[in-house]
């Protein structure tokens, strides 16, 4: 069975990327398409530039008991980066015998709101990248 992967990337647009989620998620319990479209989504940090990285700093909290230690480890705990790359990556298994299921599915998830605008690509097998892609998919969480 070959598989065909869509590639789409939203830059920081964290709400396009869960709305993207939540779609494939209706698709997949409305359509039964458990194991046919698969997907997963990958964020990568952006490195901040020499000037605005800061250096942890080691400082133990001045009051005594559990309630300094959970407002230090508060206060320490960085808040979650807004400037992730994510990027989501849709694979799609269809059988031999369902050719035409296949062939809509890939023109129309790109077509849909939430991707139109996520510079969608489409990588079926014999593609340059589509064994980079298939890694790149495998060793995704």
């Amino acid at each position: 069975m070959a598989h065909i992967y869509l590639h789409f990337d939203f830059a920081n647009d964290e709400e396009k990327a869960q709305q993207a989620r939540h779609k494939l998620e209706g698709w997949k319990q409305a359509f039964r398409l458990d194991k046919k479209l698969l997907y997963k989504l990958e964020r990568t940090a952006t490195t901040p530039s020499d000037g605005e990285a800061n250096p942890a700093k080691e400082e133990k909290p001045k009051g005594k008991g559990k309630t300094a230690t959970k407002s230090a480890a508060k206060a320490e705990a960085p808040p979650p980066a807004a400037s992730d790359d994510i990027k989501l990556l849709v694979r799609l298994a269809f059988s031999g015998h369902e050719k035409l299921s296949e062939q809509r599915w890939v023109q129309r998830i790109p077509t849909e709101e939430p991707f139109r605008e996520a510079s969608p690509a489409v990588v079926k097998p014999g593609d340059a990248n589509f064994e980079a892609t298939e890694k790149q998919f495998d060793e995704l969480a």
